[in-house]
């Protein structure tokens, strides 16, 4: 008795890797592929932005870091300032007396 052969079978062609987005939609004006990132491996630092309103955002990038990564991020920080922003003006409302306030009166018993 002897084994089986194995077949001969040829490796799969490797699959392509589709480059991914470097330009994408502006939160602010809404162009479409008006925001591009760039990112500076070298030093650390990746830099997003908007062709058409001029809007920046700077971040910290590592080997790891693709543009989609820094976009995700300016969502993010986009998101938090308007929540701390709503938050404040809630605040302020609430609280909103700019006159000092009054000393209690002491009345004498004379």
């Amino acid at each position: 008795m002897g084994k089986r052969k194995k077949s001969s079978r040829k490796p799969a062609p490797a699959r392509r890797k589709d480059p991914l987005e470097t330009n994408f939609t502006c939160l602010f004006c809404h162009h479409d592929k008006s925001v591009s990132v760039r990112i500076n491996r070298k030093e650390g630092v990746a830099q997003l932005l908007c062709k058409i309103c001029d809007q920046r955002y700077q971040s910290k990038a590592n080997h790891l870091t693709e543009p989609i990564d820094i976009y995700s991020e300016w969502i993010d920080a986009a998101d938090a300032a308007e929540k701390d922003a709503a938050a404040t003006s809630s605040r302020r409302t609430v609280a909103s007396s700019s006159r000092a306030p009054r000393a209690p009166s002491v009345d004498s018993d004379d």
